[in-house]
């Protein structure tokens, strides 16, 4: 059974009413256009093995960075075979940094995106090897370089689908995030593998592994009540895993899938957020 198949079958319906797929360039492009209509720009990071692509605002100043980490993207032409690019056709979670109300925001893409034809990628990296740990190695140097540039002295991470496993990974290490958000996240892979019986991802780490680490971290996961992709109960069944007092909640937005309607509603979600992480007794967005 085919690693994908679920997120497969959905990609076949897009090519099914799209002509044409826009290349690799096409979709770098537009990304490019959305983020300068804020005022943001691409920047290059040097991350070893890779070199990752970063938005962001070209003049940025804060305490707190907020980073973005991006979902899988276009890792599957079709249920069976992985495509050539992972270069999101849809870049979600770059329409959330952008539709960050305030405080100071950056995106950074996953390795290989907007950059495939660099030495280091392979489709294992879009694939089975998508949280390997020289992938989280990776986007862990790319942090550091993003917080310097900021000059923020804390991070809160907000990973979309398959970002928010990254997200996870990167908090269990580090002692300078002070939350971690995910949007539809895939928070426990192996969970995510065996409910849709798929091929185990054997070269990724997993967060559900690291829940010592991140037993401390205060969590809030935004769940989709249609979303098929990842279900609103894997996330649940990797929440009810913690201590009773541990600051991780999950919120179940009745109405959203796995792509919709996330950037629509991020600026009241995220003031929303906000709000709860400072009260102890916070509401449902």
């Amino acid at each position: 059974m085919h690693l994908v198949r679920l997120a497969g079958a959905a990609l076949l319906t897009l090519l099914a009413g799209c002509a044409t797929l826009p290349t690799p360039e096409n979709r770098a492009h537009s990304a490019d256009r959305l983020a300068a209509e804020r005022g943001w720009a691409a920047q290059t990071l040097e991350a070893a093995p890779f070199q990752l692509r970063a938005y962001l605002p070209k003049a940025a100043a804060d305490d707190t960075l907020v980073i973005y980490l991006e979902g899988d993207g276009f890792a599957w032409l079709t249920s069976t075979r992985p495509s050539s690019d992972p270069t999101p056709l849809t870049p979600v979670a770059l329409q959330l940094a952008l539709a960050q109300p305030s405080g100071a925001a950056a995106y950074l893409a996953r390795p290989c995106q907007f950059i495939a034809t660099q030495p280091a990628c392979s489709r294992n990296y879009w694939t089975d090897a998508r949280f390997a740990p020289e992938v989280v190695d990776s986007l862990d140097q790319a942090v550091d370089q993003l917080k310097t540039r900021v000059g923020a002295r804390q991070l809160i991470l907000v990973g979309y689908s398959g970002g928010g496993a990254l997200a996870l990974l990167l908090a269990a290490r580090r002692d300078d995030v002070a939350r971690v958000v995910t949007v539809a996240g895939n928070l426990d892979p192996q969970a995510w593998t065996t409910y849709h019986r798929l091929q185990p991802l054997k070269r990724s780490l997993n967060p559900a592994d690291q829940r010592l680490a991140l037993a401390g971290k205060r969590q809030q996961h935004l769940v989709g009540g249609r979303d098929r992709i990842v279900p609103a109960a894997l996330a649940s069944a990797f929440n009810d895993a913690y201590p009773p007092d541990t600051p991780s909640r999950v919120y179940l937005l009745p109405e959203h899938d796995h792509a919709c309607c996330w950037a629509r509603d991020w600026p009241s979600l995220w003031l929303k957020l906000q709000q709860d992480a400072q009260s102890s007794t916070p509401d449902q967005p």
